[in-house]
Parts: structure tokens; sequence; C-alpha cells
């Protein structure tokens, strides 16, 4: 639980008179979600889970361009495929990370592990607690 009363960050969805269509707004962005016109929706956005993989693959890739940018090494572009699955109870993201630039072997180690310590994987990764009240 956060003690210091100060959110990381913070978002606020909102329905639209559109059915399954979603208003979201984060700091001075703004962006929808909808659901796939086999689930009712009228596929106009990203999905909930779309929008939850995108953050994670966003997190990955700006963390790892930022460790190589300070380390001057010649990363040139960074490719981060996400997928989710769902079997009973479980979930799993396969995360597929593409590397161009002549990176040596030593460095792209390095890479895959400053991937796995983006602050969006350390939350996915470590006890996650959502308190949720009606208002």
């Amino acid at each position: 639980m956060n003690t210091s009363n100060e959110a990381l960050a913070s978002a606020v969805v909102t329905s639209t008179p559109t059915p399954w269509v979603m208003d979201i707004e984060a700091r001075l962005h703004r962006w929808q979600a909808d659901e796939p016109e086999e689930e009712g929706g009228g596929d106009t956005a990203a999905t909930p889970y779309e929008n939850f993989l995108a953050a994670l693959g966003s997190c990955t890739n700006v963390t790892v361009q930022m460790y190589a940018a300070k380390k001057g090494w010649p990363l040139e572009s960074i490719e981060v495929r996400l997928s989710l699955y769902r079997e009973g109870n479980e979930s799993t993201i396969s995360r597929d990370i593409e590397l161009s630039g002549a990176l040596d072997d030593s460095q792209r180690q390095r890479l895959l592990a400053v991937a796995n310590a983006c602050p969006v994987h350390k939350v996915l990764t470590q006890p996650l607690h959502i308190q949720t009240s009606l208002q």
C-alpha cells in the first residue's frame, strides 16, 4: 500500500454513449478503448488487454533505449512484440524483443536484463494489490 498518498501514476476511464467505448485520460493525454466486434464493441480502439500490453511494451522499449543511450551503445532500434495468454486462472505474457544495431553478445544480454527490470515489469512481477471502492 502506498503510505505516502502520492500516486506514481493516475488515469480516469469514463464510459461514453457508445456501448463498450471508454474515454481514457492520463495527465494531458486522452485516448479511447473499445472491444472487438465479436465481443459487441465497434473495434474503434485498442482493447483494455491491448492497452495493458502496450504499457509493458512501451516501458520495456524506452527503458532499454535509455540504458543503451547512456552507455553509448550502438542500439539502432528496438521492437517489442507481446501476447497475452489465459488458461484457467493462469496468465502468461509472451514478450519478444528484437534489438537492431551492432551490439555484441554481452551488450545484448545486459539489455535483456534491463528489459526485465523496467518499472512496469517490476510492478507486474512483484506482489500487487488492487483496492477497489465504490463512490
